[in-house]
């Protein structure tokens, strides 16, 4: 089966996802900070890589997928002390919170997902190794800076000449490290930072004192434990190019001798209502936030992966309304061929839908695809079907929902209308956790529903809500 052609940011080319080793494509994704709930411009960059993935193992070939956690920082730590939190009870509560809407969003875990609290000796390793050769340095009050000049490629990935590095370098300093410390050049970063009074108890030993790793570097060392010198893929929003991915490449290259990520997927940001997300004006938005306007995460699903991953995606109330006709749509379209061809669909070959699976071979192009799959939907004319012609579009139908991540709603003349629209979207949550094997998740929310007077009755097909 053909591989799919991904964008890739370093060469400005589509290539290939064949692994290195010739087996399994192995790729790292940079994680959330866990510190509150992801919003939905978090997870467009989740489900982006989500469905990068689904493609590729439906393509034939396995992956081992790397997501990290990022659970020490400046806002982990601020916010966790502002709770009255350990570290490691909050973190672990915001982390829960973010598997609980990977699992509605039907997002698949990664195979390995390493925290940086608990890789905090193999960053202080690299460390060692990059002052070593020359590469870093400890300033005087025990923070140690990468030495950017060092590294004669840095901006190799953002294509980014020096004046502009220098340029990037002071507005990524101004907002994010906005620590006083001494260091040689304005572009060199931290790689470890000093301990201070605000960090309270949140400190680790180090040779160069007590103090806590720099942002950048936990991926490149959990990348190195995991996926060693050389890997297949990494993949991250754009505003992670400069100047985190470009701070991972010159640290691991300098501090081992292979060539780190061989392909960069970058996913660009998602909008709301045409402008910027943000939490003064409102529209930031969490899975949470959307099932109380009655809107289910498969709908917030097929809204984010409905516009080409390297595009701005503008998110509006009516994306979401037009996610739940269509797939609405898809619903009835596989209840007709169910009644022709009644047998569980075996979804391992695209059948009549070939021309939106090489569509969306090509630089996941999830809009073009879903458009094919629906023009074949159109022509479809269920009853005129034999058995085996029902079955191979059924089976490719399912084949191409699996690869996008879509699990088909219950139909809405089965579902009671006298139900609350914030409790229809909670159950819809359930079943899509249960779809998930996410039991615990899918077991907290039917709780939740009971609580409220609902009870969920499972079928086939999908489920009804009834009052207890």
């Amino acid at each position: 089966m053909p591989a799919l052609k991904l964008h890739d940011t370093l060469t400005r080319t589509d290539r290939e996802t064949t692994p290195l080793d010739g087996k399994t494509l192995r790729f790292y994704c940079c994680g959330p900070t866990v510190y509150g709930p992801a919003h939905i411009g978090n997870f467009r960059t989740f489900v982006a890589q989500d469905v990068m993935r689904r493609v590729v193992e439906a393509s034939g070939t396995p992956t081992l997928h790397v997501r990290n956690i990022t659970d020490v920082d400046d806002k982990t730590i601020r916010d966790s002390q502002k709770a009255g939190q350990s570290l490691l009870d909050f973190t672990q509560g915001w982390t829960q919170k973010f598997h609980t809407d990977c699992a509605a969003l039907n997002l698949l875990p990664p195979h390995i997902e390493p925290s940086a609290v608990a890789h905090i000796p193999q960053q202080v390793t690299m460390i060692e190794k990059l002052i070593a050769g020359d590469h870093a340095y400890a300033a005087a009050d025990g923070s140690v800076y990468f030495r950017v000049s060092s590294y004669k490629d840095y901006g190799k990935l953002s294509h980014l000449e020096d004046r502009e590095l220098r340029l990037g370098a002071s507005v990524a300093a101004s907002a994010t490290d906005s620590d006083e410390y001494t260091k040689d050049s304005l572009t060199d970063f931290a790689l470890w930072k000093a301990r201070k009074p605000e960090d309270g108890e949140n400190f680790w030993p180090s040779p160069w004192g007590e103090g806590r790793p720099g942002w950048h570097l936990e991926c490149s060392a959990m990348i190195l434990e995991y996926l060693g010198e050389d890997f297949d893929l990494h993949s991250g929003g754009v505003d992670l190019i400069f100047p985190h991915h470009e701070n991972e490449i010159a640290q691991s290259c300098c501090s081992t001798h292979g060539h780190f990520a061989h392909h960069w997927m970058h996913v660009a940001h998602l909008m709301v209502d045409g402008g910027k997300m943000s939490k003064s004006i409102g529209n930031l938005y969490t899975l949470e936030d959307l099932a109380k306007r009655g809107y289910s995460a498969v709908e917030v699903r097929y809204v984010l992966i409905s516009g080409h991953y390297r595009a701005p995606l503008n998110f509006t109330m009516h994306s979401l309304d037009s996610a739940r006709q269509a797939l609405q749509k898809l619903a009835k379209a596989d209840k007709a061929l169910s009644t022709i061809s009644p047998s569980l669909p075996d979804g391992k070959a695209a059948g009549p839908f070939a021309e939106a699976w090489e569509t969306l071979l090509n630089d996941l192009n999830v809009p073009g695809a879903t458009g094919a799959i629906f023009g074949v939907l159109n022509k479809l004319k269920p009853t005129t079907l034999s058995v085996e012609e029902a079955t191979a579009a059924r089976n490719g139908l399912h084949f191409m929902l699996k690869a996008l991540g879509l699990t088909l709603p219950a139909l809405a003349d089965e579902a009671a209308t006298d139900v609350p629209a914030d409790i229809q979207a909670l159950a819809q949550q359930r079943w899509d956790a249960k779809q998930a094997k996410d039991w615990a998740a899918a077991d907290t929310l039917r709780k939740q529903l009971e609580a409220a007077g609902w009870l969920i009755k499972d079928n086939k097909e999908g489920f009804t809500v009834v009052a207890k």
